[in-house]
């Protein structure tokens, strides 16, 4: 009896082997009949069936490079040492290493910090000192954090992100910048404050012909919420290109906080309509500062020195108080969802060269502590803070620090709605495993631990707080593999005759 169970067994088993066998040979025989008979892909009509492997090979080796090939300093636009970086510092643990550095200290442009004899004691370092930025305005705004929230746009962004990131700033002590896409009710949520973007499409702020509407930008301005406005020019990823949110992200909630069509790709336009040169951008940055008495700025990647120049003459023909009261520098590395390769490689300064430009430029022009600097550009760990520190900068922006601080894994999927950890899909089923309660805290983290590391090198260098930071203090390898101080490099700009002002001499020097 037991036999005969056994036997039937057996025979049940081969029968089911040689089905899936003969169903496997089916699909070979059908998928090499397609790839014969089609004349789009020359690989396929070649060689059939295996020529498909190209495809899968191609498509999964950005995986394979990232876990078992890469060495930790080799990838772009991050590697992993600073994800890594990133990961354990939102996660609390510890991220000392041990044996040796496993960076490459020698390629020209490598900043190297000059550390003093004698360090600042850990009983005589200070915190930073606030700045205030639109002192002149009705209602000025104090900002604390050296790092703070860049630019990104709920719809960019999952529900579930935008919660995290604006409970994290909060925690943090930190700003969120809305972004493009309009003030969504998540921004609100977690209390943080909030820097307002506009962008040419004028998503939150737009009437039905998509120009400004004066009446909801004062609706903006009143929640005490939004302390700062920020008119984009150009980003980092695409200057000269306006914003993409592909139809598939743009659901009925999104589209209606922008003020759009639902399920339609929304492309905004390349600029701002009402801006075709200086005096138009001086223009519109008083009007919407009159609007809404609140601390009015821009962003913008820097194409070259002169435009910089003629900006700041014509401030002084039409007084400093038509001035900007901040400027978001971002450099041509910077990220996106969505950007054509062109755009993203090759257009616009790295923010290690326009950096120092605009702020010596600003000086030049007796401007420099009336307009305060923003840098953007992945500058995420404590060296590339206090970097842009020495050249200048009053803050930092970053988008994808915060964003490996939610998780995410640099999966380059941004622009498909499949983001695996939830941050950049509406997919509710990715979206599960983002909790913004947890991942609040990590964002908090990753702040505390930017303050913490920027005090070292500080420290280090002599100073007792990180605003202390001068070009004296930073070293910029040479093509030679020398290092030369970024004072040698960038001298001090001394203020123009006809532009000096009695006034202090600015922090960075």
């Amino acid at each position: 009896m037991i036999t005969d169970i056994t036997t039937q067994g057996i025979d049940f088993l081969s029968s089911l082997f040689i089905f899936f066998v003969g169903l496997f040979v089916l699909l070979i025989v059908v998928v090499f009949i397609r790839d014969v008979s089609q004349s789009r892909d020359a690989i396929r009509r070649n060689y059939p069936v295996i020529g498909r492997f190209r495809y899968v090979f191609s498509t999964l080796g950005e995986f394979f490079r990232q876990y078992f090939f890469a060495m930790d300093r080799e990838e772009m636009p991050f590697n992993r040492a600073e994800r890594e970086w990133v990961y354990k510092t939102a996660s609390g643990k510890d991220n000392t290493m041990a044996f040796g550095s496993t960076k490459n200290l020698t390629p020209p442009g490598t900043p190297l910090f000059v550390n003093t004899t004698f360090p600042t004691l850990d009983e005589h370092a200070t915190q930073p000192p606030p700045i205030i930025i639109g002192p002149q305005c009705p209602h000025p705004y104090e900002a604390k954090s050296l790092i703070n929230v860049s630019a990104m746009s709920y719809g960019a962004l999952s529900k579930p992100a935008i919660r995290a990131l604006s409970r994290g700033a909060k925690l943090a002590g930190c700003w969120l910048n809305t972004g493009e896409g309009g003030l969504a009710p998540y921004h609100l949520e977690g209390g943080c404050d909030l820097v307002f973007q506009i962008g040419t499409a004028k998503y939150g702020v737009r009437n039905a012909e998509g120009q400004l509407d004066d009446d909801r930008l004062r609706e903006i301005a009143s929640n005490p919420q939004v302390r700062m406005f920020e008119i984009k020019i150009s980003q980092g990823a695409k200057p000269g290109k306006g914003g993409i949110l592909p139809g598939t992200k743009v659901t009925p909630e999104i589209a209606l906080i922008r003020g759009i069509a639902p399920g339609m790709d929304s492309i905004s336009p390349n600029r701002h309509i009402e801006i075709s040169d200086t005096g138009e951008l001086l223009d519109f940055v008083q009007h919407v500062r009159e609007v809404t008495g609140k601390p009015t700025g821009f962003k913008m990647v820097v194409g070259d020195e002169d435009w910089i120049k003629l900006f700041c003459s014509e401030i002084h023909q039409r007084g400093i108080e038509s001035a900007p009261d901040f400027m978001t520098i971002d450099s041509c590395d910077g990220g996106t969802g969505a950007a054509p390769m062109p755009l993203m490689d090759d257009v616009g300064l790295p923010i290690k060269e326009s950096l120092p430009m605009v702020v010596d430029v600003l000086t030049q022009y007796g401007l420099r502590d009336r307009i305060r600097v923003i840098a953007s550009g992945k500058l995420i760990t404590p060296s590339g803070v206090a970097w842009a520190l020495c050249a200048g900068a009053d803050f930092v922006n970053s988008a994808r620090g915060f964003m490996f601080s939610l998780g995410c894994i640099q999966a380059l999927k941004c622009n498909r709605n499949t983001c695996p950890t939830g941050i950049t899909t509406h997919d509710r089923r990715l979206q599960k495993g983002l909790n913004p309660a947890e991942k609040a805290v990590k964002i908090k983290n990753f702040v505390d631990k930017i303050h913490y590391g920027t005090a070292l090198i500080a420290h280090s260098c002599g100073v007792p707080h990180q605003r202390a930071l001068t070009r004296a203090h930073c070293r910029i390898v040479q093509p030679d593999g020398k290092s030369t101080l970024m004072r040698v490099l960038y001298p001090r700009s001394d203020v123009l005759p006809e532009y000096h002002q009695p006034e202090t001499e600015p922090h960075y020097f």
